[in-house]
């Protein structure tokens, strides 16, 4: 994460802005790139795309911010949820690349793989409050070789939070909204403490959102904490640490043929244990259709969610040792420990009568690392070197508890605990593994002229990991053994070059090109793309002797012009990918029968946006998007070859329109949101697909300025999917099918109200 880099802050209205960053000394201020819209300023450097404190303001306090960057023309967010925190249920999408295939940072730390399931890193709302976060920098290009990552092929995410406040004081806000939702927020600054400027601030939140189909709730509190020592006049020195707690209820994943049969809101029957208890044990029936039995779904479960505790931190140096040469590094650890649970039907409780059993999947993780790097200027050049170094031991483990006998005892609850009713009556496998992952990266940006920046340099990249399974339950897995071994991804030579043009007044040219690698991704058994995660060691082997880590060349091309009243952009883009681990699944999800191909894609697409500023404090904002994406082979499993070839991607829509209208006048701000994505296809040989969807969504805020004691007194409303769209948002969480139907898709939040009143002091 690069240093030094004030906050750009959006215009009127609070709409994305792109941003010139010098690639050893934060945004480009001044000269012919800087531009004055309604008193605020935004410039442009390239495919890095900045979602600022003033977008993330217009979405309900505790939003994901994922979501605002959801914002940009390319990417596209998806969740459960209103709020976005539902990790089973989120999902984000850049140029069709998948979160895991996104390089992410939280000011410097390496957070890589974002999805639910990951034993690869940690999401960003696990990391960091969301008010605490003041700028999101979104590449939607090849990203850049110096943001340390073992997971970019398509683009990069960097999150920075913001410094402690110079002056004493503080934030509170408390918010209220639909299905008994409410969250809370408190923050303290310190204010500077000496004559060298020390200074700290510390915050908590706690959130309950309401389950909108089913009972439970989606509950997280966070603290973070950060600490400020300047070290004379150019020179500084940044702690940060976050711990999170998050217990939730998840929605239950649904089938098309649930959809059909069933309605849009079955849930899962949670709380009503003698309900569920019933109807596993035979002794009722629930509605059906033939098509729901014909697929192997499994439409009535008792409970399903996930709890995990985290722990994040971090300590930045940003070090002037002369005038040309600046030394900066990253010393940090994350800890995560995570529970996923659904109530098993397939497998009876061993020591009570209960006809089901609760599943638990233990995960560990604990990540070291280090980043360092030297920045030195010379003439019209700037020369940046370092290394990135990371330890990561990862566990993961199957079990099973006992859920009670009717009536003699409470039932287990998803969060937990889940020993109530005695240990763990079955195993069904247990991994270890050790990643040690090493990276290097140099780069030149030379201006030649003043209005022309070139940037030239490469990254070399080596990952081992060793280890697997470490307990098999062959009844269960029906292999003799879990795959286990050692597999190096690396690369000695991944370059990147990339250009910046300001020719005449506003407007910008710019091209990326880079190849980007991915690293082998470490998952048990059954989950999602990784080589441990088929079905046994002799698969194991074939891919050990036979395949390659992930790679592509990701092409770039954009033209942006910025003036007073108009911003517009268009940009083009190109990728080649090979070696595509392809996780393709078979079976139910209770029976899940998992391999891993390797394939190609093939993307060619392009976005466009303007925003129209007619007048102060007026700004409309359009962008389309279109994004043509192809697998490049047929995919063979055991049971044949599936014509994928010339197949769209899953999961992704090709075209997508989204619109924001928004008006600041005194203390007032509104906006109104408007999204479309189009039909996105369900399995490899794309015969099933989910129909598009229009989603919209509104808000205003009233600022009554300084109240008594209070400053900044605010109240805001935000009405989410304001015309109660029924639509799919996350698919594939448990795997696409190869073709037809699976139990894999997540239904999005209906229409929902919220409210928040806050204040500083």
């Amino acid at each position: 994460m690069r240093k030094g880099a004030a906050a750009s802050p959006a215009p009127a209205g609070g709409r994305v802005v792109p941003v010139a960053r010098h690639r050893d000394h934060g945004p480009v201020q001044g000269g012919s790139e800087a531009l004055d819209v309604s008193s605020h300023r935004s410039v442009s450097r390239g495919a890095d795309n900045v979602v600022s404190k003033a977008v993330m303001e217009q979405f309900t306090p505790g939003t994901s911010v994922l979501k605002a960057a959801d914002r940009l023309p390319g990417v596209s967010f998806s969740s459960t949820d209103p709020l976005g925190i539902d990790l089973w249920g989120a999902s984000i999408y850049v140029r069709g690349f998948f979160m895991d295939q996104l390089g992410v940072t939280l000011d410097g730390i390496p957070l890589n793989d974002q999805t639910y399931e990951s034993n690869n890193g940690l999401n960003i709302i696990q990391a960091a409050i969301s008010d605490d976060i003041d700028r999101s920098i979104i590449s939607e290009g090849p990203g850049g070789v110096n943001v340390p990552s073992t997971s970019t092929l398509g683009g990069t995410m960097q999150f920075e939070t913001g410094d402690p406040k110079d002056q004493l004081g503080g934030k509170v806000s408390q918010g209220f909204g639909s299905y008994s939702s409410f969250r809370t927020y408190a923050r303290l600054d310190s204010g500077k403490l000496n004559s060298t400027g020390t200074k700290f601030m510390t915050a908590y939140s706690r959130s309950d959102e309401g389950m909108w189909a089913g009972g439970g709730s989606q509950f997280q509190q966070q603290v973070d904490a950060k600490l400020v020592q300047p070290i004379g006049h150019e020179s500084v020195m940044k702690a940060f640490f976050n711990w999170s707690d998050l217990a939730e209820w998840n929605y239950w994943d649904t089938s098309l043929a649930m959809l059909d049969g069933l309605g849009w809101r079955t849930p899962h029957l949670y709380p009503n244990y003698a309900k569920a208890y019933n109807y596993v044990a035979g002794n009722i029936s629930l509605p059906t259709t033939d098509a729901i039995e014909a697929n192997g779904d499994s439409p009535y479960l008792y409970d399903g969610g996930q709890h995990e505790i985290n722990y994040t931190g971090g300590l930045n140096f940003d070090l002037a040792l002369t005038e040309r040469l600046r030394w900066r590094s990253t010393l940090y650890g994350t800890s995560q420990t995570g529970y996923y649970t659904y109530s098993d039907t397939s497998t009876p409780s061993a020591d009570t009568e209960a006809p089901f059993s609760q599943e638990v999947w233990q995960n560990r993780q604990e990540r070291y690392g280090f980043t360092t790097s030297f920045l030195y200027k010379i003439a019209n050049h700037s020369l940046d070197a370092g290394v990135w170094y990371e330890n990561n031991n990862q566990e993961a483990g199957l079990f099973w508890y006992n859920e009670p006998t009717l009536g003699q005892g409470a039932p287990l609850k998803t969060v937990g605990p889940y020993d109530t009713y005695g240990k763990a009556f079955q195993q069904g496998y247990g991994f270890n593994w050790r990643t040690n992952n090493f990276a290097f990266h140099l780069q030149d940006t030379w201006r030649p002229i003043e209005n022309l920046r070139v940037t030239a340099g490469f990254k070399s990249m080596l990952a081992t990991t060793a280890g697997g399974a470490s307990y098999n339950n062959p009844d269960y897995t029906g292999a003799d053994a879990l795959p286990n071994g050692t597999m190096t991804a690396s690369s000695a030579f991944l370059p990147h070059v990339g250009a910046s043009y300001h020719f005449l007044k506003n407007h910008e040219f710019y091209f990326d090109l880079a190849e980007n690698m991915r690293t082998y991704q470490v998952l048990p058994n059954g989950v999602g793309n990784s080589p441990w995660s088929v079905q046994d060691q002799t698969a194991f082997k074939k891919l050990q002797n036979g395949v390659s880590p992930e790679k592509d060349w990701v092409y770039a091309v954009g033209y942006r012009y910025t003036d007073k009243l108009i911003q517009a952009s268009l940009a083009g883009y190109h990728v080649d990918a090979r070696n595509r681990l392809q996780a393709a699944t078979e079976g139910t999800i209770l029976a899940p029968v998992s391999t891993v191909v390797p394939t190609s894609v093939h993307t060619n697409g392009v976005d466009a946006a303007v925003t129209l500023t007619p007048i102060k404090g007026l700004a409309l904002y359009n962008s389309v998007s279109y994004n043509h994406s192809t697998y490049g082979g047929n995919i063979s499993t055991s049971d044949g070859v599936y014509y994928t070839k010339g197949k769209k991607i899953v999961n992704f829509p090709q075209f997508m329109y989204k619109a924001n209208l928004s008006y600041r006048w005194k203390g007032l701000e509104t906006h109104f949101d408007v999204h479309y994505y189009s039909k996105r296809y369900y399995s490899y040989v794309n015969d099933t697909s989910v129909p598009g969807y229009w989603l919209a969504s509104t808000g205003a805020r009233y600022n009554f300025g300084k109240v008594g004691f209070a400053k900044n007194l605010s109240v805001d409303f935000n009405v989410y999917n304001l015309f109660n769209s029924k639509y799919i948002s996350m698919m594939g969480q448990n795997g696409n099918p190869m073709s037809g139907d699976y139990q894999s898709l997540e239904r999005g939040a209906v229409r929902e109200f919220f409210g928040t009143v806050s204040a500083e002091f």
